[in-house]
């Protein structure tokens, strides 16, 4: 298990956990982010992701990245 921030571009990945109190946890599901639905990273730049989940392209900064696991 990783951080999706540690994960190569285009490669697709399956959430495993998401960390963070629970109003981080509240704020990456509402955005689409569940344990169990794919992920990808479309793009990264300076620690910021662009990650494709459900279909929609979300911008995610990285201390958000670094508690998404996959």
């Amino acid at each position: 298990m990783m951080p999706i921030s540690l994960a190569k571009t285009g490669e697709s990945q399956i959430i495993k956990r998401i960390g963070g109190n629970p109003e981080v946890k509240k704020h990456l599901e509402d955005l689409g982010f569940h344990v169990g639905s794919e992920v990808q990273v479309v793009s990264a730049l300076n620690g910021n992701l662009i990650l494709k989940v459900k279909e929609s392209r979300v911008a995610v900064n990285d201390e958000l990245a670094r508690k998404i696991m996959v």
